[in-house]
């Protein structure tokens, strides 16, 4: 198998011959990874349950978590799930990879779509399953939103939407994400949605394809699966905690298959993760210094009003350059945009993760905007 290096390895070889100016401290906005402390509530109860590493951790997850994630989906989307319609899962991106290899395994040649620009699991795990490869591309002119009209999409297997999106910064509606679920039930095809930023939004709260799914009538959520994770709503990408659910019967098969892969959270990490998933209250928090940073990027930089993630995907003229420049003169790492994307797709943007607190946020945007004055 041949897979593309990661956007990151793109990066440093990009800037290996550049000497930063040393008169500015180094500042990364490449990665999400948030630069906050994970509550002091979610650190207690890793640190009380240490003992539990004595044991063995059960791939299904302990039933408190996954009562917890039930409860979290219960409160945030209204939508009550039964046990069997959520697996609990060691990151999210273990299924971004494992379970497209799942699902596809018996199709002789099987077929899969996803955003274009995207999170580089996506196209490994179509690497990993032979899949053919169907690119929804998002342009400034169809608002970064996929195109659910695309013939090619109607031989898929597998749809992996990725709402609210990342690098991109777009959100689909309760009625665009209706909309592709009745596409997906009427080609019988399963469609995920990957929803690790719905927590992280201002103003109108980002819907989930679980309620758009109860929305259309497809009350049993067949070929409906979405993805949640606490590594952005609770600063704590180091517990590994997320899920996937909605069809009882793909999980079903899904959970048998993960039983082989051995990816179980060990259970100090799952203590810790019932009790931040059962918590509403410090999200508040983490959201209201997002979206503080998003507003300070729609002052300074001028860019168009941001309502979910943490990042910006700022046009520029050439991205490589802009890249470069930005790193040489004020020792500030941004991602280019076509490292996330194939086909030309991200091309001219860049991608800046805001997961500083403000007042560094806001020094940052300042030194940005001066490299794009000069550019």
């Amino acid at each position: 198998m041949h897979f593309e290096p990661y956007p990151f390895e793109k990066l440093t070889e990009l800037l290996k011959d550049i000497t930063p100016n040393s008169a500015y401290p180094a500042v990364t906005l490449t990665i999400g990874e948030p630069q906050f402390e994970t509550p002091d509530f979610i650190q207690k109860a890793l640190k009380e349950n240490v003992h539990l590493l004595k044991k063995y951790p059960k791939s299904s997850g302990e039933a408190s978590v996954n009562e917890a994630q039930r409860s979290f989906v219960k409160k945030r989307f209204g939508v009550e799930l039964k046990a069997s319609e959520l697996i609990s899962v060691f990151g999210t991106k273990e299924v971004l990879f494992n379970f497209p290899q799942y699902l596809l395994h018996d199709k002789p040649n099987p077929v899969m779509a996803y955003p274009n620009p995207f999170y580089q699991i996506y196209e490994g795990a179509a690497i990993a399953s032979r899949a053919r490869v169907v690119h929804l591309n998002l342009t400034q002119e169809n608002g970064f939103k996929p195109d659910i009209h695309l013939a090619a999409l109607k031989e898929a297997d597998l749809i992996i939407l990725n709402s609210p999106n990342n690098p991109t910064t777009s959100v689909l509606s309760l009625e665009e994400l209706g909309e592709w679920v009745k596409f997906a039930l009427k080609y019988d095809i399963v469609l995920l949605n990957d929803e690790c930023y719905s927590e992280l939004y201002v103003g109108e709260k980002p819907a989930s394809l679980l309620e758009a799914s109860l929305h259309v009538g497809n009350n049993t959520f067949r070929n409906i699966l979405v993805l949640n994770s606490l590594s952005k709503r609770s600063s704590a990408p180091g517990l590994r905690s997320g899920f996937i659910a909605g069809d009882e019967k793909i999980l079903s098969g899904y959970a048998k298959y993960r039983t082989y892969v051995g990816a179980a959270i060990p259970l100090p990490l799952q203590k810790a993760s019932a009790a931040a998933w059962n918590d509403m209250e410090h999200v508040e928090l983490t959201r209201a210094q997002y979206a503080k940073n998003l507003r300070l990027a729609h002052d300074i930089l001028g860019v168009p009003a941001i309502n979910a993630t943490f990042y910006v995907w700022l046009e520029v003229k050439n991205d490589l350059e802009f890249t470069c420049k930005l790193y040489e003169q004020k020792n500030i790492k941004v991602l280019p945009g076509r490292f996330l994307g194939r086909g030309g797709m991200g091309d001219g943007y860049v991608r800046i993760a805001l997961v500083e607190n403000s007042e560094k946020t806001e020094q940052i945007l300042k030194e940005i905007k001066e490299v794009i004055a000069s550019f």
